[in-house]
């Protein structure tokens, strides 16, 4: 068992390596170019209208609000990530990984709104009338449609390969590692047994996944915005309680994020890293944190009502999704980076070479520092409802890709009570195998759907000038 633990490891850090990074960002900054930068020139706009009452409102095609879908992506976005991820970034590339987050993340806004964009233009209804789509779709359709009828083949070859690694990982990263989570931070807070805890979890996720998008996107659009908010507040107090550090933080992450030789000292305390390390930490977190150029976004994005679906429905669509990157790393990720390294705690992190404090347990020290008990209370709520919101989001990708694959609605409600059991499995015991394959199939992922936006990207940009018309009027 060790042995092919040992194995899976090695392929796991494989996988997700610099080649991956480099085709994640790489198809980033091609689809920026090719787009003609119009994401970034929109950005403005796009948070406009995400916040606006109409994305609220359900018109024309769809089964959800244009909101309710990006809050049920971000559902599945805003995760353990976030906490942890960004904490371990940091503890390991140094104060410099966060600018390189944000430099992996301007250009993952564009990857966002282009399998987005595709999801909703390329989708189809099924037989109970509801909306099918998503990067397989986008596959399967959209590159026989512009590359002909001899690459049917080939589109439906990587649409399969996509759907299968997004229904294994559902269980797995969408699901067993998120309950594990939230049971080992609640059974080390109120020594509740986890036992218990997987009980509330499990049928928590029974109540809300049974009735499909609709109850998910219902509980996504209230947790979300209140979860978000909830953790930039007590981030932001952390941070203004030591302001007179930002300055000399922000310093320190720049100068990190660019020297070549080994550097450290100020807000990076005892951590010493190159740009090397700065760089590979930090595009690696920021792509698994905001999941852009996944394609998981992209099948909730799918289900959202459009208006004029033949002409801009797609467009407009993609815009808002698009904030979902915006949202996850430059606001949630920053302000957890910036608490750590205005806290002080960094000087914890490394003690004669080792590094020793590092994941949770440092975002959790740099609130406990400041706060006391309750600081630490705060993250582990944070904790506990990003875990559930990623369950929730995750559910709703490995239903869809299922049901793609086996061309059927009818196995839906098997696979939501699996999917709660399997949350309840995972709050009672830590599999490290399934975290490590569904880490795998999670960036096997990337393959097929950048493979699939490089090859559409260009049907999107005349679209993209027509709508860019409308929003000029």
């Amino acid at each position: 068992m060790k042995s092919l633990l040992n194995v899976l490891e090695a392929i796991d850090g494989f996988v997700w390596g610099p080649p991956m990074l480099v085709i994640l960002v790489g198809t980033g900054i091609i689809c920026t170019f090719r787009t003609g930068f119009l994401c970034w020139r929109n950005l403005g706009y796009s948070l406009k209208t995400t916040l606006s009452r109409e994305s609220r409102e359900s018109r024309g095609e769809g089964d959800v609000s244009s909101f309710a879908a990006l809050c049920t992506a971000l559902a599945a976005t805003i995760g353990t990530g976030n906490i942890a991820g960004v904490a371990s970034a940091l503890a390991v590339g140094g104060p410099g990984a966060l600018v390189w987050m944000w430099i992996s993340a301007a250009f993952g806004i564009t990857s966002k709104f282009t399998e987005c964009a595709l999801a909703v233009k390329y989708r189809v209804k099924n037989e109970k009338g509801e909306m099918l789509g998503g990067p397989m779709l986008a596959m399967e359709r959209g590159i026989p449609s512009v590359y002909g009828e001899s690459f049917r083949g080939f589109g439906r070859a990587l649409a399969c390969a996509f759907a299968f690694f997004a229904v294994v990982a559902s269980f797995g990263i969408g699901n067993l590692t998120q309950g594990n989570s939230i049971a080992v931070a609640f059974s080390y807070l109120i020594q509740v047994p986890q036992w218990v805890i997987g009980l509330i979890v499990g049928f928590a996720t029974l109540i809300i996944v049974v009735g499909g998008l609709k109850s998910i996107s219902r509980v996504a659009s209230v947790i979300v915005p209140f979860m978000a908010v909830f953790y930039f507040v007590c981030a932001m107090i952390i941070i203004l309680l030591h302001i007179t550090a930002l300055p000399g933080a922000i310093v320190t992450m720049f100068r990190m994020a660019f020297s070549v030789k080994a550097v450290g000292g100020g807000a990076a305390g005892s951590v010493v890293a190159t740009m090397m390390q700065a760089m590979n930490k930090g595009v690696a977190r920021g792509c698994f944190s905001n999941e852009a150029g996944m394609g998981s976004a992209a099948i909730t994005a799918a289900a959202a009502s459009t208006e004029h679906h033949t002409a801009f429905g797609h467009i407009k669509q993609g815009y808002i999704n698009s904030t979902g990157t915006f949202w996850d790393t430059f606001v949630v990720c920053s302000v957890t980076g910036l608490s750590i390294l205005t806290s002080g705690v960094m000087d914890q992190v490394v003690v004669n070479g080792e590094t020793v404090l590092q994941g949770a347990p440092l975002t959790i020290a740099a609130f406990e520092s400041t706060l006391g008990k309750p600081g630490a209370w705060l993250v582990a709520i944070s904790l506990a409802l990003f875990a559930f919101s990623t369950i929730l989001g995750w559910e709703y990708y490995g239903e869809k890709a299922l049901e793609y694959l086996t061309r059927s609605t009818s196995i839906a409600m098997f696979y939501r009570i699996l999917f709660s059991i399997i949350a309840f499995v995972g709050c009672v015991s830590a599999f490290e195998i399934a975290w490590d394959i569904s880490d795998i199939l999670n960036a096997l992922m990337i393959i097929p759907n950048a493979i699939s936006m490089l090859l559409l990207v260009g049907v999107l940009k005349k679209d993209m000038d027509g709508y860019q018309k409308t929003i000029k009027k």
